[in-house]
C-alpha cells in the first residue's frame, strides 16, 4: 500500500506518534510519506526525552520514508528546509494524496 500522512500539528506527542505510526507502516512493507504544514513544520523543536522526535524522523528516513514540507509554512515561520526535510510545495502534497492508496492527517 502507499500511505501519506499529513502532520500540521506541534503537539510534541502527536507528533512523535505520527511518526512511530510513519515507522510501522514502513516495516509493514508500506510506501510511506509525510507531508509536514503549518504547525507540523516545527517539528525538530519540539524533541525531548519523553517524546524523541528527532529519532523517530532519523528511523523514517533510514527505513525507506520520505518526508517534505511546505515551503510556506516554514517561510512564514523564518525557517529553511533541511536535509531531512526538504522544501516542498502544494504541487507534491497534491501529488502524494493523488498517488497514495490511503491519507490520514495528524
Amino acid at each position: 500500500m502507499k500511505l501519506g500522512i499529513v502532520m500540521y500539528s506541534n503537539d510534541a506527542e502527536v507528533v512523535w506518534n505520527a511518526f512511530r505510526f510513519g515507522n510501522f507502516s514502513l516495516k509493514e512493507g508500506d510506501t510511506t510519506k509525510i507531508f509536514l504544514m503549518a504547525k507540523g513544520v516545527e517539528y525538530e523543536v519540539l524533541n525531548s526525552d519523553k517524546f524523541n522526535i528527532k529519532e523517530q524522523a532519523r528511523l523514517f528516513l533510514d527505513n525507506g520514508g520520505k518526508m517534505l514540507a511546505c515551503g510556506t509554512c516554514l517561510k512564514i515561520r523564518e525557517s529553511d528546509g533541511s536535509e531531512m526535510c526538504p522544501i516542498s510545495t502544494m504541487k507534491d502534497l497534491y501529488e502524494m494524496v493523488k498517488e497514495s492508496d490511503k491519507v490520514i492527517s495528524f
